[in-house]
This record gives structure tokens, C-alpha cells and sequence, in this order.
């Protein structure tokens, strides 16, 4: 079992996070847990994992889909209020976890932010030339400082009320 912010996951997908690098713990939810993915060519891009193994988005609960969209509107509101993301984008792309034999996939999102204009932060520049579009972008890493302020910046902004009385 891999500890994660004092969080216990427990599926073979989980085990698979320290070795894949799925990136930084930010918080949990009761169903999901919610990741800095390495990838920050779009500042504030996360990964949303269930916290249970499951292969389908049909095999989620109710209650499941139900705190998903909670924390869709309490990421989003959050990342808004760090770095003024004019769209966010959202995808279940499962298609990596269908090249390993057996095949070994688990439910789990990609928010991607997406900027209009260059955003500033610790005198780093992220800009998204390709807004718009869903061109590839290459690959950008930050140190770990940075990483960590981005981190407890998202933190500090979610919201602690729910969907029904967001600000």
C-alpha cells in the first residue's frame, strides 16, 4: 500500500502511481483523490483518480458521480482563483492502461486549465499557445518549490461549502 497525504490506496492502478509518477497529492474527497500531474505545460493541470478500483465510468455509484461534480466545481472554482483560467477541459483517456497484457485500467480524470493569455508565477512564464485547440503540447516539468506553491495555492482556494452554496 502507498500512503499519499496520510490517504491508504489500496488498487493495483494506486500502486501504480509511485512508479508512473501520477504526480503530487493535493487533497481527497471521500471517492476521489486529486493529483498536480507532472505535466504543467498548462499551469494547474491535475489528474482525479477514483479511490477505488474500477475498470468503466459506467461502473460508477451514484454517489460517486454526484461528489465528481462537487469537485469539478471546487477544482475549477480553485485553480480560477490562482491563475484566472479562462476554460477548463476535462477527459477520462484510459488508452495507456490498454497497452500493458492484461489490460489494467482504472477510472480517472484529466483537468486541463486553459489559458487566452500568459499567466506569471514565480517567475515562471506559462503561456498556451494553442488555445483553442487540443494540440500536443511538449512536456514541462517545474521544480519542486514551484510545484509545492502551486499545490498549496489550490489547496487554499477550495472551497469548503458545497456545490449548492459556492460563492
Amino acid at each position: 500500500m502507498n500512503n499519499y497525504g496520510g490517504l491508504l490506496l489500496e488498487c493495483e492502478y494506486c500502486k501504480k502511481l509511485e512508479k508512473y509518477n501520477f504526480g503530487d497529492f493535493i487533497f481527497k474527497t471521500k471517492y476521489w483523490i486529486v493529483f498536480l500531474a507532472p505535466q504543467q505545460s498548462n499551469i494547474g493541470t491535475c489528474v482525479v483518480a477514483l479511490n477505488r478500483h474500477e475498470e468503466d465510468l459506467s461502473g460508477l455509484k451514484c454517489e460517486e458521480w454526484l461528489e465528481f461534480g462537487e469537485l469539478v466545481f471546487k477544482l475549477e472554482y480553485a485553480v480560477k482563483q490562482c491563475f484566472d483560467v479562462t476554460m477548463s477541459n476535462w477527459g477520462s483517456l484510459m488508452n495507456a492502461s490498454y497497452l500493458e497484457e492484461p489490460p489494467n485500467p482504472h477510472v480517472h480524470w484529466h483537468y486541463i486549465p486553459r489559458y487566452n493569455h500568459a499567466v506569471e508565477f514565480e517567475g515562471l512564464l506559462f503561456e498556451d499557445p494553442y488555445f483553442g485547440t487540443m494540440k500536443h503540447r511538449p512536456f514541462r516539468s517545474l521544480p519542486d518549490r514551484v510545484r509545492k506553491r502551486i499545490i498549496n495555492n489550490i489547496k487554499n482556494k477550495i472551497p469548503q461549502t458545497s456545490l449548492h452554496s459556492h460563492p
